[in-house]
């Protein structure tokens, strides 16, 4: 093992890469206590990206392939009411191939449990609502769980919604924000949510191909602020991809990594910013976590101090060490960037190769700032990346309140395909045919995935 020693404290998001010598940061000494002067001579990542057809062209990670309701029918999401007609319980809950399109903007609040998605081929289309968006909301008291479950399931894709659990529910550990529980072939993607009392993100139990991409996990609630636990209780090992998300203001789990032997865990190009006692945890419970955690950037906020700690490993109730790879990760203020007890437990290979090219630091620090989370953004992911840019905010502000949201116009579909008569006409479709899983430009996207991104372009993304 070859060591390197840093001298001084490099600026700020300093993308922390020794391209020339061919080595990658395992720790690093900024002059701060606690921290270790060893790196570890690392080979730069493979990368092998997985085959097959994507679920939509910004596609990323292990579920990338996910079908969600590729081919199947269109069903309108046409009232904020909890159940009924039109109704986003009616639609997710529904069989066979569907994707869920918003005619309305709002809140809609769980009065009863919230619905669980559990019939396979299913896509959520929040990007199609007017207005300021779709917000996932529960009535609290007995009903207030987690607002987002997928279970027993697989090939769905969630994109473009809010999760704000806003009212306090009757049992903690069942008020996650969004809970991924045996189901395989799932992508979460630009989504946000805030104020569970459990984890923002939580995977249980027999999970497989996972991508959580492009989202806004803050304000975790005060004392159980966590921002994602990837696996809980994991019987197999399992695919798992954490990719272009912003956790901010989350006590620790930032993410929690724990993961039987055999596993294939990547953490690449996230922002990570003011968690008051660890950033990313990787525990060895499960056989030891084989994670590859990549050009990420860890960031102090007011909540974070001396005895923080960046890169953790957790040694309680090992049944193996795990086996982390560090690469190209950048750390910024007065914490433990990487502790020593991780150190024994680096290796120089990625222990898969990844999903994705990562970008450097720097570069995905700027792109998560800019595009992560549900848009058009409001005004707690606002506040979520101002306080990232101005090394402001603290866990626990704001109070739990959902902004006042705006309803819009929906775009005119006479077709009912879910696809904007304008831009139909516009590429050279027919506004009066359903032709959402057509391919007018022959180039192998459906034309509902080309209308999409065409909402997404309208964004900024």
């Amino acid at each position: 093992m070859t060591a390197v020693r840093l001298k001084k404290k490099p600026p700020l998001l300093t993308i922390l890469f020794l391209a020339a010598a061919g080595v990658a940061i395992a720790a690093v000494a900024l002059g701060i206590a606690g921290t270790t002067s060893e790196e570890v001579m690392a080979a730069a990542p493979v990368v092998k990206v997985p085959s097959g057809k994507k679920s939509f062209p910004a596609a990323v990670g292990y579920g990338a392939t996910s079908v969600g309701g590729r081919g199947g029918r269109i069903i309108y999401v046409t009232t904020l009411a909890d159940s009924g007609a039109g109704s986003y319980r009616a639609c997710v809950t529904a069989t066979g191939p569907r994707v869920c399109v918003f005619r309305v903007s709002g809140v809609i609040r769980f009065t009863q449990r919230p619905p669980w998605i559990m019939s396979p081929y299913l896509t959520i289309a929040g990007q199609t609502a007017p207005g300021s968006g779709i917000t996932l909301a529960h009535g609290g008291g007995k009903n207030g769980l987690t607002p987002l479950v997928i279970k027993n399931t697989h090939d769905v894709v969630v994109r473009g919604i809010r999760v704000r659990n806003d009212r306090v529910g009757g049992n903690r550990e069942a008020e996650d924000s969004i809970t991924i529980e045996k189901s395989s072939r799932v992508v979460i993607d630009h989504v946000s949510a805030s104020w569970a009392r459990d984890e923002l993100i939580n995977g249980y139990d027999d999970n497989d191909e996972i991508t959580i991409s492009n989202s806004i996990f803050a304000w975790g609630v005060p004392k159980h602020d966590k921002c994602a636990l990837l696996a809980s209780d994991p019987v197999d090992k399992q695919k798992l991809s954490f990719i272009g998300n912003l956790c901010a203001h989350n006590g620790d789990r930032n993410p929690d990594i724990n993961f039987p032997k055999g596993s294939c865990v990547e953490v690449i190009n996230n922002v990570l910013y003011n968690a008051q006692s660890e950033f990313a945890e990787v525990w060895e419970s499960y056989g030891g976590s084989p994670v590859s955690i990549v050009g990420n950037t860890f960031i102090a906020g007011t909540n974070t101090n001396t005895q923080s700690r960046g890169v953790a490993r957790e040694t309680q109730g090992s049944t193996g060490t795990a086996s982390i790879y560090l690469w190209d990760n950048a750390f910024d203020g007065n914490f433990k960037h990487v502790s020593p007890e991780v150190v024994p437990a680096q290796i120089q290979q990625a222990p898969c190769p990844l999903t994705v090219q990562p970008m450097s630091a720097s570069a995905a620090y700027a792109s998560v700032l800019a595009r992560a989370g549900a848009f058009p953004r409001d005004g707690i992911d606002k506040a979520a990346v101002a306080d990232v840019k101005n090394r402001t905010g603290r866990i626990g502000e704001p109070v739990p309140a959902i902004p006042t949201p705006t309803s819009g116009t929906p775009y005119v579909d006479n077709d009912k395909d879910g696809m904007d008569d304008a831009w139909e006409r516009a590429n050279g479709l027919d506004p009066t045919r359903n032709d959402a899983w057509g391919d007018a430009n022959g180039n192998g996207i459906e034309n509902f995935e080309e209308f999409l991104s065409y909402r997404e372009k309208g964004f900024g993304l």
